[in-house]
């Protein structure tokens, strides 16, 4: 297999982003298990699956 020369990486001026969210679900065992982190902290909850409360 040939190997392929790759050209080094151009310096590109990127906008400013800020990540503002992430987040997970997770289904597991008849539950739901959701995560939310933020700038200000992290939230979550843990349900049975289906939306019963």
């Amino acid at each position: 297999m040939a190997e392929f020369a790759m050209p080094a990486a151009q310096s590109i001026t990127q906008p400013d982003r800020r990540l503002i969210a992430v987040g997970t679900i997770r289904r597991h065992d008849g539950r739901t298990t959701t995560v939310r982190a933020t700038e200000a902290g992290v939230t979550g909850s843990i349900r049975p699956t289906g939306g019963a409360q």
